[in-house]
């Protein structure tokens, strides 16, 4: 199962995520997370004026909260590892995904 976001991809094969953001410039370094390992998801849709995220929360670690502005407005910053940017085109494909690990982790 894949979602295509903002500058990146989510995978998740039924056990492991894998986050790939694809930054321009630098090494694509992928996050590899266990379903088992995640204590909560959090997804806001994409819509036609601003985009929408996938986070996945885990144990001891505090979630990158929404930033203002007008270029990352509602969203984690790029920076988190933990999230990924999607557009409203991946919407229905990004609820598919968090729904599979929540029941993964369940």
């Amino acid at each position: 199962m894949e979602v295509k976001g903002v500058l990146g991809t989510i995978e998740f094969d039924g056990e492991w995520i894998t986050i790939t953001k694809t930054p321009v410039g630098q090494r694509i370094a992928p996050v590899r997370l266990r379903a088992a390992d995640i204590t909560g998801t959090r997804f806001k849709p994409g819509s036609r004026l601003t985009h929408g995220y996938v986070q996945f929360l885990l144990p001891g670690s505090l979630a990158a909260g929404e930033q203002g502005g007008l270029a990352q407005r509602g969203r984690p910053p790029y920076s988190d590892p933990h999230s990924l940017s999607i557009p409203r085109k991946s919407n229905a494909a990004a609820e598919k995904l968090v729904a599979a690990v929540e029941q993964a982790r369940g």
